[in-house]
């Protein structure tokens, strides 16, 4: 059964009412192209589709081509409403089958790599510990970035993305109140936040740069709200900002194909005695792993390397929740699980406190004359300038070094820098050793608007197409 809808009550129900008589949830994400929801609605073979009004167009783009669908129920937020309708129609008793644990009942469809999307589930044993695992490293922190029976939740993370991380069957396990914001706006989250007095929410980089530059964040009053940000690095400018408003902003990290949450940033209350920048430090890392989960950096010979916090490997993971593989695709599935973990494609440092903290991914760091310079810290010091609102860098093919960083930059407004002063304040990171020398070589391209994915995250493959 897929649903297309906006985060509503409706797909809060869906989370719970789909997989408990048995079948699979295909959360489908509503910004792939008409052709790629067609390819996963078949590749899934749904049988039903739950759609909200206002996706029909896509429909129309590719009715008559959909071979499996034989149901289709129309979600509307205000007026007669099919769902509303069929559910009236019901007993409000149920007999609920049982079933194994291990039937699957999720599906959901990745984005992040190269061709069509690639489809990955979880099953009902998978859900109850990833649920579990993670309320027992956020429920139990001493005072930072606690989840806990006090709090108001409201997800800022689509719902077809990877369960909203896992947190509505956490708010549901916990009985908060729950607020569910429908579309993205602004402003009406802004509204929601104030009204509703949420003190709990998630969402990527580039929702809360958003909201804190909207005209509305200054009447707000966002002190005490914890924020997690995942989907991205968070650079530790917009950290610091965050940190100003007395927003418990903290990270996390997971992806897809792992159900999602692997690490979060946890402070003690030593690190929270520690002055603002440092404390930006640690937010801004990738975090520690939660419980049970085993994460090690490794080199291409999947060999184990130092928790020195300056070595670098791919991280590599294994978790009871982790998709076994991906739907019908033997080849990228033996790929994922090479070595008997879960490959992520991400680059990182472990230290000895136990904070990772991403680099790069593999496939977006920049080797200049043979050594390898980060994308991610160059953004990162880049949205440290103050007339800089964002910045992604990637790796442009130079005859004499092989590679240089283009960072492309869009201005904050009623603000100016020429290319030589941003170049001038990263030699002031490199004097300092924070950054390698080859980044002077960086060339700077300013632009009016930086490409996003289907969910917010700077879209690196599009930027490619569109500036190499």
């Amino acid at each position: 059964m897929a649903v297309m809808d906006y985060d509503s009550h409706r797909y809060l129900e869906c989370y719970f009412a789909i997989p408990m008589i048995g079948a699979k949830l295909h959360m489908i994400n509503v910004r792939l192209s008409p052709e790629q929801i067609l390819y996963t609605i078949d590749h899934a073979e749904d049988d039903v589709l739950l759609i909200h009004e206002e996706f029909l167009p896509i429909l129309d783009q590719i009715k008559g081509r959909i071979d499996t669908i034989n149901d289709y129920v129309v979600l509307r937020d205000e007026g007669d409403c099919e769902y509303e309708q069929r559910l009236a129609a019901q007993s409000t008793e149920f007999d609920f089958p049982d079933f194994d644990e291990n039937t699957v009942a999720t599906t959901f469809y990745t984005t992040g790599t190269t061709g069509m999307p690639k489809g990955v589930f979880f099953t009902h044993r998978q859900l109850v510990l990833h649920t579990l695992g993670i309320l027992s490293s956020l429920g139990t922190n001493a005072v930072q970035g606690r989840l806990h029976q006090g709090d108001i939740y409201m997800p800022i993370t689509p719902m077809f993305h990877v369960h909203a991380w896992g947190l509505p069957y956490m708010a549901t396990m916990l009985g908060i109140k729950q607020v569910y914001p429908g579309k993205y706006i602004p402003d009406v989250l802004l509204g929601l936040i104030e009204q509703e007095k949420v003190t709990f929410s998630h969402c990527v980089p580039t929702i809360l740069h958003l909201l804190l530059n909207s005209p509305k964040s200054s009447s707000v009053d966002l002190s005490g709200w914890k924020v997690v940000i995942g989907g991205a690095a968070l650079p530790k400018a917009l950290c610091q900002a965050a940190l100003a408003r007395d927003i418990d902003v903290f990270a996390g990290y997971g992806m897809s194909e792992t159900g999602p949450i692997l690490s979060i940033v946890q402070l003690t209350p030593e690190h929270l005695e520690r002055d603002m920048d440092t404390q930006a430090e640690y937010r801004a890392k990738t975090g520690k792993k939660v419980a049970m989960v085993e994460v090690e950096i490794v080199d291409e010979q999947m060999e184990p390397l130092a928790h020195d916090g300056e070595t670098t490997g791919e991280i590599v993971v294994r978790a009871p929740w982790l998709t076994p593989s991906y739907y019908k695709d033997n080849k990228n599935s033996k790929a994922l699980w090479r070595g008997g973990y879960l490959h992520t494609g991400d680059v990182a440092t472990i230290d000895q406190e136990g904070f990772i903290k991403i680099t790069d991914r593999v496939k977006d760091m920049i080797k200049i004359s043979g050594e390898w310079v980060s994308s991610l810290e160059l953004e990162d010091i880049l949205h440290q300038h103050k007339a800089v609102s964002e910045a992604a860098v990637i790796g442009m093919p130079h005859n004499k070094w092989g590679e240089v960083p283009l960072a492309l930059i869009t201005l904050k407004p009623d603000q100016t820098v020429t290319e030589k002063e941003l170049l001038g304040f990263a030699k002031g990171f490199i004097t300092k050793g924070i950054l390698a020398r080859e980044a002077l070589l960086m060339k700077i391209k300013f632009v009016d608007a930086i490409a996003k994915t289907s969910v917010g995250k700077v879209d690196k493959k599009e930027l490619r197409k569109l500036y190499l």
